[in-house]
C-alpha cells in the first residue's frame, strides 16, 4: 500500500535512515513497501538487501521532482524497470536537460502522477496513474466511475512525526535557503506523511476501498532482487577467461624475466601461485584491466606509483603496475589475496595532477560510459557545519554563530533559539547531505551500470554512480583508484627542468640506485628532506633524525609509524626506543617476537595486525582481514565487526593469556589497524620519496623549483623558495624578459613565475610570456607597452614588483615614465593604438632613488614575501639570535634566546584536554628548527599569526634518539617581534 517512501537519501528532504524505514514497515505489518527515493536511486541496494533481511518484499522506485515541484512517481515493475529509470534519470542528468514534465516512455514501470495532474486522467497510459491521497477522496465525485481503475492510494512516507517533521521542515529550509519562517506548503511534505498501520491506512481510505484494492493489485506484480555474491566487474578482459589467463601468465613471465631473472626460482615459485589463485578467483581480468592502464600511460611518458593491496603481488610488480619487490620486502601475500577473501585486491595507481584526467579519459573511452563510471561519495552533515547551516535558518547573525560555535557552553549562548539548533545539529549529525566524487574511483562493469545506479554527472566530467564504495563492494564491485598527486609531478618536472638547464637525461626508475647512493643516504640521514615526497613534514624530519634513517627499509616503516593512530599510542615512542636501543625491551609474548621482530615486536603494518589477529589469537586470514578493515573504516557491518572481537578475546582466553597481555595486544591493534599502512603502501610511498631525494641530492635547484610550481606541498610557497636560498640559488623578481607564467631557472638563477604576483591577471601574464617568444626580449618600458596590450594599474603592478629590473632599477623613475606614457589613455584599446609609433623616448625626470623597504614591503604586497631582503631585514631590533639552529646540537641543555619567523603550528589536545603546540621557524640563516610548547606556555605566551618571534627556550634532544642527532626548544616565553613601518604608508 505504501508506493511513495521517502528515506534520507531525498536529501534534505527525508528523515528516516533506510533501517528506521524498514523497521517501522516490519513493526507494523507491512509485507511490501516502495522506496522512491527524490531524484536518486542511491539507496535501493541497501533498501534491498536489509528489506530480504527482515521478509519484507522490497520495490524500487524513484520520485521526480523539478526543485519543488512533483512531476511523477516512478516504480518498477522488476529489475528491467529499475534500469529503465536510470537510465532515463542518467540521460537527463549527462546531457544537463531537464526532466520532462510528462513521463517517459518505458514499458517496465508505473508511473503516478499526484492529484494536482488530474486533468490527464482521460489521456493516461496503460502504466500511468493517478494518485489520491486519503484528504482529496472528497474530490472524486467529479471523476466518472469508468476511471477508477486509474486511480491509487498516495500516502507518501517522509519523517516520523513530532521532532523528526521539525527536522524535515529545517532541513527544507537548508535545501531551499529560507528562514524557518519562509517554510510553507509549497516547499515541504504534510504533517501526515508518516507511517501509519495497514489498518490505519485502510480506515483513511474507507470512503473510496478501490484505491487500495487498485494500489495493492499494482504492487502484487512488483519486485526486485539482487545477486550480492558475484563479482560485477568485467569479466574478461580477452573473449575468456581461458584466454585471460593464458595472457597475464605471458605477460607475467615476461616481466619475471625483466624484474628478476628466468632462473629465479623463488620468484618463479610466487609467481605461479600467484596465477593459480588469481585464475581460481576470477581475477585475472582485474589484473590484465589495470595493466592495460598502466601500459597506455607509460607509452604517453606518463610516470605513476603502483599502492594499494596489490603492491603486495609480485605478479603486478612483474607487470609493472607497482615498483615494489615484494619478495625483497617479503610482503605478507596473504594481505593482498587469500583464497577466503571475496573481492579482489586493490590497485591505487597515483598520477601526476596534470595527466591523471587523461588516463581517466583512456579508460571510458576503451570501456564506454555504459560501463565505466567514476565512484560517487556522500559527503554528511557533521560539526560546525550544521551549526551553520541552522544558524542561517534561524536568522541568526554571522557573529553570533561563530560564537555558538566557538563557545557552545558559555551561559550567553545557552539561549532557546541555541538550545533548539543543538538539539536538531544532534538529530541530522550524519544525515546524508550532498552526493559527490570518491578521490579516483573507477569501476569498470560487466553489465551496464544502470542495471544498478543513476549516473550523475559532476563538474568532474564523467559519469558517477549515485552510491558510494560501501555500496559498490556489498554489490561486488571492486574499484580502481586513478589518483593524483602532486610529488609525483615535481618528480615528473624536475627531469624536464633538468634536461632543459643541463641537458641532463634522469632515470628516476631507477631506484636500486638512489638506495644505496651515499649522497641520497647522508641527506636522508640529516633530516633535509624539505620538498621530498612525504617525508618533508617536521614530524616526518624528527623521526628521520630520531632513527638515524639512511637506508630504504627503515624509511619504510617510519612511513607507517608516523600515521596519527600510532603516534598518538605511544607506540612511535617505543619503535624509537627500541629501534635504537634493541636490548632495552623484553617482547610481550613468544608469538610477537617470531612474527614481529623485523620491527622490534611492534606492529608497524597493517600486515601485522592480520598477523598477530591469525597467530596470537587464533582468528582465520578472512576474519584477520574483516577485522583489519572495519577499523580502517572500510566496511559497515558492525555485527560482524563485534562478532569477530568477540572471538579474538574468547580466543585469547582459551589459550590461557593474561588478561594484561590481551589487552595490551588488542590495545597495540586498535591504534594502529585504522592508520597503519600496508607494508606495500609503506614501500610505495618511500620508493617515491627516494627519487625526490635523488633529485634534490644531484639537481638541487631544478629540484625545488619543480616543487614551487607544483604547489601543494606541506609548507607555504614562501619557505620554498627560502630553502631555494639555501641551496645556492639567486632567487629573481619577476622578470619581463626571463620570467614564465610559472616558475623557471636559467643557470643557477630562478626566476619567480608571473602567476605569483597576487594582483596580475592571467592572461596578461601569458600574453607577455607569448608576445616575447615570438619577437624577442623587450628593450624598454616604450618598447613594452607599445607591443603588450596593458593598463595603467597592472603597468604599475609589474614596475612595484621588479619586472623591469634588467631595463631599469629605479622603479620610482619607471613609475614617473609610466604616468608620462600613458596618462591620457584609459582603455586597453586606446593604449593599443596610440602606443605602437612609439620610440624610446628620453624623459627628463628628477632624481628618484630606490628605498631597500619600500621594495620589501613592496614584495609583501604584491607577491606575499620579500625577495631582496627578508622580514629579518625589517626586525625593529638587530638581535637575531645567541644560538642559530646550526649549533643547536652543540648546546644540549642550554636555555637561548633566538628570533625565529613562524612557519607552521601543529596543535595537538592533551590527554587532560589542554592544548600543546609543536611549531617549526626558520632562523636568520634561513634554517629550519623545531620548537615544543606546553600546555603552560601555549596558555601564558600563545602564538599571535604569522611573523616574527623571540624566543626563550631549552634546547633538547629526544631521550631514546642516538647521538643528539634531533635537537629542538622546549618554549619557556615567546613574544611577537614588532617590524619597521613602511615608509610609503601614510
Amino acid at each position: 500500500m505504501l508506493i511513495n517512501c521517502h528515506s534520507y537519501y531525498s536529501l534534505r528532504y527525508g528523515t528516516l535512515s533506510i533501517e528506521q524505514l524498514i523497521d517501522q514497515a516490519k513493526e507494523l505489518g507491512y509485507e511490501q513497501l516502495v522506496m522512491s527515493d527524490i531524484n536518486n536511486s542511491t539507496a535501493i541496494m541497501d533498501f534491498v538487501k536489509y528489506c530480504n533481511k527482515q521478509k519484507i518484499n522490497p520495490i524500487a522506485g524513484i520520485e521526480f521532482r523539478k526543485e519543488n515541484e512533483l512531476l511523477y512517481i516512478a516504480v518498477a515493475r522488476n529489475n528491467d524497470g529499475f534500469g529503465q529509470l536510470n537510465s532515463f534519470l542518467t540521460e537527463c542528468n549527462l546531457q544537463k536537460e531537464e526532466l520532462p514534465k510528462r513521463a517517459p516512455l518505458l514499458n517496465n514501470v508505473i508511473f503516478i502522477y499526484d492529484y494536482a495532474q488530474i486533468h490527464l486522467l482521460s489521456n493516461l497510459r496503460v502504466n500511468e496513474f493517478i494518485g489520491i491521497k486519503y484528504f482529496e477522496i472528497t474530490s472524486l465525485y467529479k471523476i466518472p466511475k469508468k476511471f477508477r481503475e486509474k486511480l491509487l492510494a498516495l500516502h507518501p512516507i517522509t519523517h516520523s512525526g513530532g521532532n523528526s517533521y521539525d527536522l524535515h521542515q529545517r532541513l527544507r529550509a537548508i535545501d531551499n535557503n529560507y528562514l524557518l519562517s519562509q517554510i510553507n506548503t509549497s516547499n515541504r511534505a504534510h504533517y501526515s506523511e508518516r507511517m501509519p498501520s495497514p489498518k490505519q491506512i485502510r480506515d483513511l481510505f474507507a470512503a473510496a476501498p478501490y484505491l487500495i484494492n487498485n494500489t495493492e493489485l499494482l504492487m502484487s506484480d512488483c519486485s526486485i532482487k539482487f545477486d550480492f555474491e558475484s563479482t560485477k566487474n568485467k569479466k574478461h578482459f580477452t573473449k575468456s577467461k581461458e584466454e585471460d589467463r593464458i595472457l597475464l601468465r605471458k605477460l607475467a613471465y615476461q616481466g619475471m624475466n625483466f624484474r628478476y631473472n628466468r632462473y629465479d626460482k623463488i620468484a618463479k615459485e610466487r609467481v605461479n601461485k600467484e596465477l593459480e589463485i588469481i585464475h581460481q578467483m576470477n581475477f585475472s581480468a582485474y589484473f590484465l584491466i589495470t595493466w592495460d592502464i598502466i601500459k597506455y600511460s607509460m607509452s604517453k611518458g606518463y610516470y605513476h606509483v603502483g599502492r594499494g593491496s596489490g603492491a603486495n603481488s609480485v605478479v603486478a610488480y612483474c607487470l609493472k603496475i607497482t615498483d615494489v619487490d615484494p619478495i625483497e620486502l617479503d610482503l605478507y601475500f596473504e594481505r593482498f589475496i587469500n583464497p577466503k577473501r571475496s573481492s579482489p585486491p586493490d590497485f591505487d595507481i597515483d598520477y601526476s595532477w596534470l595527466e591523471r584526467d587523461d588516463v581517466q579519459q583512456y579508460i571510458f573511452d576503451k570501456y564506454g560510459k555504459e560501463h565505466t563510471a567514476l565512484l560517487g561519495t556522500i559527503s554528511t552533515f557533521k560539526g560546525k557545519s550544521i551549526y551553520r547551516e541552522l544558524g542561517k535558518v534561524y536568522g541568526l547573525p554571522k557573529e553570533e554563530i561563530d560564537d555558538l560555535i566557538k563557545h557552545p557552553q558559555a551561559l550567553r549562548n545557552r539561549t532557546e533559539i541555541n538550545m533548539e539548533i543543538h538539539k536538531f545539529a544532534i538529530m541530522m549529525t550524519d544525515f546524508p547531505n550532498l552526493r559527490s566524487i570518491h578521490a579516483g574511483g573507477i569501476i569498470v562493469s560487466e553489465e551496464p551500470l544502470t542495471n544498478y545506479t543513476a549516473l550523475d554527472l559532476p563538474p568532474k566530467g564523467f559519469p558517477t554512480t549515485q552510491w558510494d564504495m560501501y555500496v559498490a563492494e556489498d554489490i561486488g564491485y571492486e574499484k580502481l583508484d586513478i589518483l593524483s598527486q602532486r610529488g609525483i609531478g615535481h618528480i615528473n618536472d624536475t627531469v624536464k627542468l633538468v634536461a632543459q638547464n643541463k641537458g641532463e637525461f634522469v632515470d628516476f626508475h631507477n631506484v636500486e640506485k638512489f638506495k644505496t647512493d651515499k649522497g641520497v643516504r647522508n641527506l636522508l640521514k640529516s633530516g633535509e628532506t624539505l620538498g621530498c615526497f612525504y617525508i618533508e613534514s617536521p614530524a616526518m624530519r624528527g623521526l628521520i633524525q630520531k632513527l638515524h634513517c639512511d637506508n630504504y627499509l627503515t624509511l619504510v616503516a617510519a612511513s607507517s609509524i608516523i600515521r596519527p593512530g600510532v603516534a598518538r599510542s605511544g607506540m612511535m615512542r617505543e619503535f624509537i626506543k627500541r629501534y635504537n636501543n634493541p636490548q632495552s625491551f623484553k617482547y610481550i609474548h613468544p608469538i610477537m617476537e617470531e612474527q614481529l621482530k623485523e620491527t622490534f615486536g611492534v606492529m608497524v603494518y597493517q600486515e601485522d595486525v592480520l598477523k598477530i589477529c591469525h597467530h596470537f589469537a587464533g582468528l582465520d586470514l578472512a576474519e584477520s582481514d574483516v577485522l583489519r578493515r572495519a577499523m580502517s573504516g572500510k566496511t559497515r557491518s558492525k555485527e560482524e565487526l563485534n562478532r569477530i572481537v568477540g572471538k579474538f578475546h574468547s580466543n585469547c582466553k582459551s589459550r590461557n593469556y593474561s588478561d594484561a597481555i590481551t589487552n595490551e595486544v588488542w590495545r597495540q591493534i586498535e591504534s594502529f589497524a585504522g592508520y597503519s599502512f600496508s607494508k606495500a603502501h609503506s614501500a610505495s610511498y618511500a620508493v617515491e620519496s627516494y627519487q625526490s631525494l635523488y633529485l634534490k641530492t644531484y639537481y638541487p635547484l631544478e629540484f625545488i623549483t619543480a616543487v614551487i610550481n607544483n604547489f601543494g606541498g606541506f609548507y607555504s610557497t614562501w619557505v620554498y623558495f627560502n630553502e631555494a636560498k639555501r641551496l645556492g640559488a639567486k632567487v629573481m623578481l619577476p622578470n619581463i624578459n626571463h620570467s614564465l607564467y610559472l616558475t623557471n631557472i636559467e643557470n643557477d638563477r630562478i626566476y619567480i613565475g608571473f602567476i605569483h604576483l597576487r594582483s596580475l591577471d592571467r592572461n596578461i601574464a601569458k600574453r607577455i610570456v607569448e608576445e616575447r617568444a615570438k619577437n624577442g626580449a623587450f628593450l624598454g618600458l616604450a618598447h613594452f607597452i607599445s607591443r603588450v596590450i596593458i593598463g595603467i594599474e597592472t603597468l604599475l603592478i609589474l614596475i612595484r614588483s621588479g619586472a623591469f629590473e634588467d631595463i631599469n632599477d629605479n622603479k620610482a623613475a619607471l613609475m614617473w615614465e609610466a604616468y608620462s606614457l600613458l596618462k591620457h589613455t584609459k582603455r586597453s584599446e586606446e593604449i593599443q593604438k596610440q602606443l605602437f609609433p612609439y620610440r624610446n623616448r628620453k624623459f627628463k625626470l628628477p632624481q628618484l632613488s630606490n628605498d631597500e623597504k619600500v621594495n620589501a614591503y613592496d614584495e609583501i604586497e604584491l607577491i606575499g614575501f620579500p625577495i631582496t631582503s627578508s622580514y629579518f631585514d625589517l626586525l625593529e631590533t638587530s638581535y637575531r639570535g645567541e644560538v642559530l639552529a646550526k649549533a643547536f646540537k652543540n648546546n644540549i641543555g642550554k636555555t637561548i634566546r633566538i628570533i625565529g619567523q613562524l612557519v607552521t603550528i601543529k596543535y595537538v589536545k592533551t590527554v587532560r584536554k589542554d592544548y600543546m603546540h609543536f611549531a617549526t621557524f626558520v632562523d636568520v640563516e634561513g634554517d629550519l628548527f623545531d620548537t615544543v610548547h606546553f600546555p603552560e606556555s601555549v596558555k601564558a605566551f600563545p602564538f599571535r599569526g604569522d611573523g616574527m618571534y623571540l624566543l626563550l627556550g631549552k634546547i633538547v634532544v629526544d631521550a631514546d634518539s642516538k647521538d643528539n642527532n634531533y635537537a629542538s626548544i622546549e618554549i619557556e616565553k615567546m613574544a611577537k617581534m614588532g617590524l619597521v613601518a613602511n615608509p610609503m604608508a601614510n
